[in-house]
């Protein structure tokens, strides 16, 4: 019985910019040959991702690190978290 194992990217953020008042964090996700630019509002949930090109990869992830991690994140600071996926 063979175990294949998923493939699997890690995907660096750093973050540039957090605002509690307005509920806002930004920054930049690299991933692969990727980089995107994003803006997380937690307190609306919206989480806007740029440039339109490998979005769709990122998005979820991204989304999901970003829920699970927002209070611990510092402007400045470097993060990374694993994308069950090759990029």
């Amino acid at each position: 019985m063979s175990t294949k194992r998923l493939p699997e990217t890690t995907a660096h953020v750093r973050i540039t910019q957090q605002s509690w008042q307005q509920g806002k964090i930004e920054g930049e996700v690299s991933a692969g040959e990727f980089v995107w630019q994003f803006q997380w509002c937690f307190r609306r949930g919206q989480l806007s991702v740029k440039p339109t090109l490998g979005r769709a990869l990122i998005h979820e992830p991204l989304g999901r690190f970003l829920e699970q991690s927002d209070y611990r994140l510092e402007p400045g600071g470097d993060y990374a978290f694993t994308i069950r996926a090759e990029l």
